[in-house]
């Protein structure tokens, strides 16, 4: 990935997020799943753990507030890490 690339993903990340934030504060939760979905294959092309962890929460976040706990459940549990993977102390 040339780093012109790299850099015009991690914009294209940002403005989604921002997005993606946007819509979930004005309870327009359809359309902040969109975006945070967006955000999470970025996250996941980049090999992100960390990104990709933040946005599975924020998804599930949204599919509790839309009254989908399955859907929800599913990326809370995408945003668990995984047993080799240890937080910084």
């Amino acid at each position: 990935m040339s780093a012109v690339s790299s850099m015009s993903d991690i914009v294209a990340l940002r403005i989604s997020h921002c997005r993606a934030e946007q819509a979930a504060k004005d309870r327009m939760y359809h359309l902040a799943v969109m975006h945070y979905r967006d955000c999470l294959n970025a996250a996941e092309r980049r090999q992100d753990a960390r990104a990709t962890e933040f946005f599975a929460l924020q998804l599930a976040r949204c599919y509790e507030h839309m009254g989908l706990r399955d859907k929800a459940a599913q990326f809370r549990a995408l945003a668990e890490p995984g047993p080799d993977v240890h937080p910084l102390a």
